[in-house]
C-alpha cells in the first residue's frame, strides 16, 4: 500500500475517502508510482476499480483497452517545427592514408548518392502518379495484419522484444490519446537488411526492451507489405526503413513529434527516444492536468446539476404539498359553507313552518270551560309556559303550540316527569286527544332540546 502522506495530501484535496481508498488500491494492484496518473486513470473509468485495473493489464500485455476504436481514430498531424527527425548519417570522409584519391572518391560517392536518391524519388513519384499504385495492398483485416507481423517477428527474432500492441493502428492511436501515452510506431520491410539487423540487434536488446516497456509508451508495429502497414506508411510519409515514429497528444491533436529512418543501435535509439520524451513530456503533463481539471469541473457541474435537480424536486414537492393543503383547506371551507348554507336553509324552513303552523294552533279555551286542561311547559332555557287546551285537542295541537312559540328550540321532544313518557307528537299517535293520552286537569310537561 502507498505510504506517501505529503503526496496524497496534495492529491486528495478533491477526492472523497472512498475515491482515495480506490487510488491506493489501484496503485497497489498495478504498481504505478505516479499518483496523479492513478487518479487520472480511475477518473476516466468512472472510478470503476476493476475495469481500470483490467485495462492497465491489457496495456501491459499489448491488448486494446475499452476506449480503443477503429470507427473514428484520431487524425495524425506532423509537428514540423519541433519534430525530432533522425536520418541515416551520410558517409564521412576519412582521408587516412588515401590522400587526394580518397577525397576524390568521397566526393564522387556523395554526388552519386545524391543523384541516385533524387532520381529514385522523381521516378517513384511519377510512377505512383501515372499508375496510381495498382499493387497497393488492400486493408481488409488490420488486426490480422498486425498479429501476423508479431508472429513472424517472434519466429524470426525470438520472444524477447518490447510488448507489441495487439490491435490496429487506429486502436493504438485511440488508446494513446485516451491514456495520454507516447505511441512508438515501427514499420518493417521484408528482405531489408537494415530492418533485419535493426530487429535482431536493436529491438531485441534488453536495454531497449526495458526502456520501451517501462516508459509511458505504447509500441505498435506492422509490416509495410501488408494493407495496414502500407496505409500507415503512406500516412506517416515513410521514405526509408526501418522506420520509427513517436506520436502523442499535443495541442489536442495526435502529433508526430519524432521520427527515425534507417538503422540505429540500441544505445543510440534509447538516447533518441529519451530526447523526444524529455522534449514533449511537459505537454503530456499539461494534458493530464487539463483533463483532471476538466473532469473535476464536469464532476462539479454534475454535482451542482444534481443539487439543483434535488432542490427543484424539493421545491416541486413543497409546491405540491402547498397546493394539496390549499385544496384541502378549500374543500373544508366549501363543505363548511355547504353545512352553513344547509343550516341556514333549515332554519329558514323552520321559520317558514312556524309562520304557517301558527294558524293551526287552536284557540285557548276559557278557564271556566269544564273540558279545559291546564298544561305547564318547562322550556330548556328555564321559561315556564302555561296554556289551556281542551280534552278533544290532539297531541299534534300541543306540538304546534310549542313549536310556534319564540322560546321553542328547533328540534325538541315533550315528556312527562313521572312516570316519564314522551308525547308522540309527529308519529302515529299524533292524532290522539289529550283525554285519550291521559292528560287531565293539570299537567306539567318538559320540553327537551334535541340539538344541545
Amino acid at each position: 500500500m502507498l505510504n506517501k502522506p505529503s503526496e496524497m495530501d496534495n492529491y486528495d484535496m478533491n477526492l472523497t475517502d472512498e475515491q482515495t481508498e480506490k487510488v491506493l488500491q489501484f496503485q497497489d494492484l498495478t504498481g504505478i508510482d505516479n499518483v496523479t496518473l492513478c487518479r487520472d486513470v480511475l477518473q476516466r473509468h468512472g472510478w470503476d476499480l476493476e475495469v481500470a485495473v483490467q485495462d492497465q493489464l491489457n496495456i501491459r500485455e499489448g491488448r486494446p483497452t475499452m476506449f480503443s476504436s477503429d470507427h473514428a481514430p484520431p487524425a495524425v498531424v506532423h509537428d514540423s517545427v519541433s519534430q525530432h527527425v533522425f536520418l541515416p548519417p551520410p558517409a564521412r570522409y576519412n582521408p587516412g592514408n588515401n590522400g587526394f584519391s580518397g577525397l576524390l572518391r568521397y566526393i564522387v560517392t556523395v554526388f552519386f548518392h545524391f543523384c541516385y536518391d533524387t532520381l529514385s524519388s522523381v521516378l517513384g513519384f511519377t510512377y505512383r502518379l501515372v499508375f496510381s499504385n495498382p499493387r497497393r495492398p488492400e486493408v481488409t483485416d488490420p488486426v490480422g495484419d498486425v498479429m501476423r507481423f508479431v508472429h513472424q517477428f517472434e519466429e524470426s527474432f525470438g520472444p524477447i522484444h518490447p510488448v507489441f500492441y495487439q490491435g490496429s493502428y487506429g486502436q493504438a492511436l485511440s488508446d494513446a490519446k485516451q491514456e495520454l501515452r507516447f505511441l512508438l510506431v515501427y514499420l518493417h520491410q521484408d528482405n531489408n537488411n537494415n530492418c533485419i539487423n535493426f530487429c535482431r540487434v536493436t529491438l531485441c536488446n534488453e536495454t531497449v526492451v526495458q526502456f520501451i516497456n517501462c516508459s509511458n509508451m505504447l509500441f505498435w508495429g506492422c509490416n509495410n507489405n501488408s494493407g495496414e502497414g502500407y496505409r500507415v506508411a503512406q500516412s506517416l510519409q515513410v521514405h526509408s526503413h526501418p522506420f520509427l515514429a513517436v506520436i502523442m497528444l499535443k495541442d489536442n491533436r495526435m502529433t508526430v513529434v519524432g521520427r527515425n529512418e534507417g538503422f540505429v543501435d540500441a544505445v543510440e535509439l534509447v538516447r533518441r527516444l529519451q530526447t523526444i520524451i524529455q522534449a514533449n513530456e511537459a505537454a503530456l503533463v499539461a494534458a493530464r492536468a487539463e483533463r483532471v481539471e476538466r473532469s473535476f469541473n464536469q464532476t462539479l457541474r454534475r454535482q451542482q446539476d444534481e443539487a439543483y435537480a434535488l432542490s427543484l424536486l424539493a421545491d416541486e414537492e413543497k409546491e405540491r404539498r402547498r397546493r394539496q393543503e390549499q385544496e384541502q383547506k378549500d374543500e373544508e371551507e366549501r363543505q363548511l359553507r355547504e353545512v352553513e348554507e344547509a343550516e341556514r336553509r333549515r332554519k329558514e324552513e323552520l321559520q317558514r313552518q312556524k309562520v304557517e303552523l301558527v294558524s293551526l294552533v287552536p284557540r285557548e279555551p276559557p278557564a271556566s270551560d269544564p273540558d279545559a286542561v291546564c298544561v305547564v311547559f318547562k322550556m330548556p332555557n328555564g321559561t315556564r309556559l302555561e296554556r289551556r287546551f281542551l280534552h278533544s285537542h290532539t297531541l299534534q295541537d300541543v306540538f304546534h303550540f310549542v313549536f310556534c312559540h319564540p322560546e321553542s328550540p328547533d328540534e325538541f321532544e315533550i315528556t312527562t316527569n313521572f312516570p316519564k313518557r314522551t308525547l308522540d307528537c309527529k308519529g302515529a299517535s299524533k292524532t290522539q286527544t289529550l283525554s285519550e293520552w291521559g292528560l287531565r286537569k293539570g299537567e306539567v310537561l318538559f320540553v327537551y332540546d334535541l340539538e344541545s
